[in-house]
């Protein structure tokens, strides 16, 4: 006998479930037969971060749930294009969309279901209820060193490009951890943390040019990681000794960090913002193809990913040996590049981009834009980047503020001319809540 119930479709992110989205099925099996849309990681990620749990396992629970008939895949935000695949006799969503990121998608899909007589359905909101709001308070304990070191691959697989912030304190580690800003109805936030060698050293008073250990600098990350749960993109400068590598990823796994770069330089580490770099030599590509692989091969997860650095362009060499590195790296197991310049503009990394990604060995590419600041994100993404990493930034800002705090205390032997320019004692208190 032919099935007379009706369609029904439900779109979700259903990131973790809660009553609110038992309400919302119960309410729609009742009407007919359930097919939810589950939005994508990138259908998420669009407008927010990208969901606690990927979209294989969401998938998982809720079609387990008996209100739920059958589960698809809702690519983006906007309903229309599964709806006109589905037909559905009814659309069931709570009434929470009526404003916000939702409003006009809500507005779409009652103009749709007009053509075929459909209605929409919106069952009063749970209050006091959501994914997010549960989201914060699991991230309020605390993530493991498994969930951080995946999260990283998750959201280059998600996200546009995803932005990765100089963190070189555990300070700076919660201004990027809980900083969000609202934009044309977007959440946008730092996607994660670089630990960068430069940054590092500078705040303990030494040169860049690994006077700082690898066990020292783990130990400033570990703070760093103590009250975090973004991942972490760790700057190896050039790995070191390939025999002592094993022992560094396992450190760093081990710790929870989701990335290591490591550059093709060789002999005494120099900052490759110097002018000065006829000195400087690079390892041959087929030497350093082996640190990657070593990498690789040390590591416990492929969510771990290996980034090989490639410093042509800095020491003056052409495009065609950059594009050679690039792919004898990748081919030796690399899971990104990063392509470094010096330029003003970014017109040699976007050079590269477009003839990398000809390659049949192409992989995801990072932007360290220290020195071309001009470039927009918009730009990277349309070059191929995945991921750019705003190198520095906090402790260029850190210490001129500082600078001129002090300055205006010896001028005025007091500190109360400095004090509406500077945070409440409270606000610093309160950064770190107690338990």
């Amino acid at each position: 006998m032919k099935n007379l119930r009706k369609k029904v479709y439900v779109g979700m992110s259903a990131d973790v479930i809660h009553e609110g989205h038992i309400n919302i099925l119960k309410t729609a099996n009742k009407l007919g037969d359930v097919i939810v849309g589950l939005l994508t990681d990138k259908a998420i990620a669009s407008y927010k971060n990208i969901p606690y749990l990927n979209f294989k396992r969401r998938k998982i629970i809720i079609q387990n749930i008996k209100y739920v008939k059958k589960v698809i895949p809702q690519d983006t935000l906007d309903y229309v294009k599964n709806i006109q695949l589905t037909k559905p006799d009814y659309v069931v969503h709570g009434d929470d969309w009526r404003s916000g990121v939702q409003k006009k998608t809500r507005e779409r899909v009652i103009k749709v279901l007009k053509k075929w007589g459909g209605k929409l359905v919106e069952p009063k909101y749970t209050k006091n209820i959501s994914s997010t709001i549960i989201k914060n308070k699991i991230l309020e304990i605390g993530t493991s060193p498994e969930n951080r070191v995946s999260r990283l691959k998750r959201l280059l697989e998600s996200k546009k490009i995803v932005r990765i912030l100089e963190s070189h304190n555990a300070l700076t580690g919660l201004i990027i951890e809980n900083l969000k800003v609202q934009k044309l109805n977007k959440t946008s936030e730092f996607d994660g943390m670089w630990s960068s060698s430069l940054t590092d050293s500078a705040t303990k008073g030494k040169p860049d040019n690994s006077s700082v250990d690898f066990s020292s600098r783990i130990t400033s990350l570990n703070n760093i990681m103590d009250v975090t749960t973004k991942p972490v993109v760790f700057d190896a400068d050039n790995g070191g000794q390939i025999e002592h590598m094993s022992y560094l990823i396992k450190s760093l796994e081990r710790s929870g960090v989701s990335a290591i770069i490591i550059e093709d330089k060789v002999g005494l580490k120099k900052n490759s913002l110097f002018k000065n770099q006829k000195n400087t030599k690079q390892d041959d590509p087929k030497t350093f193809a082996k640190k990657i692989k070593k990498i690789c091969d040390s590591r416990n997860s492929k969510d771990f990913l290996a980034i090989a650095r490639i410093e042509s362009f800095i020491v003056g060499k052409n495009l065609k040996d950059a594009l050679n590195r690039a792919e004898i790296y990748s081919k030796s197991g690399a899971d990104a590049i990063l392509i470094h310049s010096k330029n003003k503009t970014p017109q040699e990394i976007f050079s590269f981009a477009r003839k990398f990604k000809k390659s049949k060995y192409f992989i995801p590419l990072v932007a360290v834009p220290s020195t071309y600041s001009k470039v927009h994100e918009q730009d990277l993404i349309k070059n191929g980047f995945k991921m750019v990493i705003y190198a520095n930034h906090l402790l260029r800002a850190a210490y001129p503020a500082m600078e001129i705090v002090a300055k205006k205390i010896l001028e005025n032997e007091r500190s109360f001319e400095i004090e509406k320019k500077i945070i409440p004692i409270k606000t610093i208190i309160n950064l770190v809540k107690n338990d």
